[in-house]
């Protein structure tokens, strides 16, 4: 059975930096795609981020490409997010998910799912 745990997350000012990762327990990591995803308070759970299982693809939202890079580290079994330009509408609860069906941006192609890390960003 596999076990996601999210690290990282935190208050930032907008305009600032957080990297976030996620470590695989129990599972063969090297042979899944992952994905971040984010849920804002009252909002629906929504897509960030995936990866290919070597890392050669990745898949964006349009609301983060271009500030947002995923990235894994197999011999680690952790993934990785690291967040730039921050804006206040990226507040939420970042979780980090094993898809089951590629690069998914589907919350129903994903099995696994980390607790979820708290990331703030202030105005």
């Amino acid at each position: 059975q596999v076990q996601l745990v999210e690290s990282g997350g935190g208050l930032v000012q907008a305009g600032g930096s957080l990297s976030l990762s996620c470590e695989s327990s129990g599972g063969t990591f090297g042979s899944y795609n992952m994905g971040w995803f984010r849920q804002a308070p009252g909002k629906e759970r929504e897509f960030g981020a995936a990866i290919s299982p070597t890392g050669r693809y990745t898949y964006y939202a349009e609301s983060v490409k271009g500030r947002f890079t995923i990235s894994r580290d197999n011999a680690k079994n952790t993934v990785y997010l690291q967040m730039n330009s921050l804006k206040p509408e990226d507040t939420g609860v970042y979780y980090c998910a094993r898809s089951r069906l590629g690069l998914a941006r589907t919350i129903a192609n994903y099995d696994s799912w980390g607790q979820g890390t708290q990331v703030t960003v202030s105005s």
